[in-house]
């Protein structure tokens, strides 16, 4: 399987938790067979997009065109991040922006449905909290990542998008080396 790991995170430094979540699931999946690529969206410089016209255009940014390139060759998208203020970092969903653009991602019908642009994809969203994920997911309702999900993947029509929550994560530093075990595990799988 062709898969693209995100590391959504704004920090791109390997210390990071996300940027080691990805770093683990990416060396799982080239251990199970899988051919791997890897964006850091820390590590990009694009702007965001500020006028609803320059989302009818073709992205420019060359990032972005590199980064529409390797969304288009995968058939699996892994994304990993941080949960901000109960939803992904402004950076990702200004990222995801600027990739939907010009039609890639989708294209409004008016009045229908739109044209699904990342049809035959799936993903895996893997989100990393303070808090505990069951409170994330029970109390909260995981509404941003539920939106993210939906809003961003769903819509351009990528499905199934599998969810992975790590609650408590700057409270147990001892889960850490099962996190990465398993994001590797996860990886060698293709899931």
């Amino acid at each position: 399987m062709r898969i693209l790991v995100i590391n959504g995170h704004p920090d791109p430094r390997p210390e990071r938790l996300c940027a080691a979540l990805a770093t683990a699931y990416g060396e799982g999946a080239r251990t199970g067979g899988h051919e791997v690529r890897r964006i850091d969206v820390g590590a990009l410089g694009f702007g965001l997009l500020r006028d609803p016209e320059d989302f009818l255009e073709p992205a420019r940014d060359p990032d972005i065109v590199k980064a529409q390139g390797d969304i288009a060759w995968a058939e699996h998208l892994v994304f990993v991040h941080p949960l901000w203020e109960g939803m992904a970092p402004a950076l990702l969903k200004g990222f995801m922006e600027q990739v939907a653009c010009g039609g890639f991602a989708f294209v409004g019908g008016g009045a229908g449905n739109p044209k699904r642009g990342l049809t035959g994809k799936s993903a895996h969203l893997v989100v990393t909290m303070g808090m505990p994920a069951l409170a994330f997911r029970f109390l909260f309702g995981a509404f941003g990542v539920r939106a993210f999900a939906r809003g961003m993947l769903r819509l351009s029509g990528v499905k199934p998008v599998r969810k992975t929550y790590l609650g408590g994560v700057e409270l147990s530093e001892s889960r850490r080396a099962g996190w990465l075990k398993h994001m590797a595990e996860l990886g060698r799988k293709g899931l």
